[in-house]
């Protein structure tokens, strides 16, 4: 014996669902996690600070810092802006900030030579009679002569912008010498 069914649609029930607050919580949580880790691993691949200015070699930083394409280093945006001893100059890097890093050092004759560029030429702040020939305005240099981390006996060596050629002076010597710390850009 079949029986026929008969449904009967009613007016449909409207229920009120409670998530618990820890729940909806949970969910904010896990969201904020994935998009942090993601922005955290894209973060890794960037450079630290913004760049201000992509010059293709040298790119600026608004943390002071000028990134050299070609050598891999990072150089600190202007020198120490007067003359300095050897022994200040060293201390001046080593104590260096720049980026919110702690491993600037004294450049290399080697490497203050990849910086030079005969091409280019401007006025000496520290004296009209020399010109500076930097490879980059974006690195402000007041004066011609920059320390380098070379030294023999009593002497140090300074890389000069006029000429492209390093010298020998004095560690003592004060008068036109600069500091520019510089950095492995890893």
């Amino acid at each position: 014996m079949d029986e026929e069914i008969t449904v009967k649609k009613e007016h449909p029930v409207k229920m009120k669902i409670f998530v618990p607050a820890a729940a909806i919580l949970t969910v904010i949580i896990v969201v904020i996690l994935v998009v942090m880790s993601w922005h955290q691993s894209a973060d890794e691949q960037q450079p630290v600070a913004p760049q201000v200015q992509n010059r293709s070699r040298f790119v600026a930083y608004n943390d002071g810092t000028v990134l050299d394409t070609k050598s891999n280093l990072i150089w600190a945006a202007k020198d120490n802006g007067s003359g300095i001893n050897w022994k200040e100059a060293k201390e001046y890097c080593e104590n260096y900030r720049g980026g919110g890093h702690s491993d600037w050092r004294l450049p290399t004759s080697d490497e203050l030579t990849g910086l030079f560029a005969s091409s280019k030429s401007r006025p000496s702040a520290c004296n009209a009679v020399y010109n500076i020939r930097v490879a980059t305005e974006l690195i402000d240099l007041s004066c011609y002569a920059t320390w380098t981390s070379e030294t023999r006996g009593s002497q140090a060596a300074y890389f000069s912008f006029n000429t492209g050629s390093w010298y020998w002076k004095p560690r003592s010597h004060a008068t036109s010498t600069r500091s520019l710390p510089v950095r492995s850009a890893k």
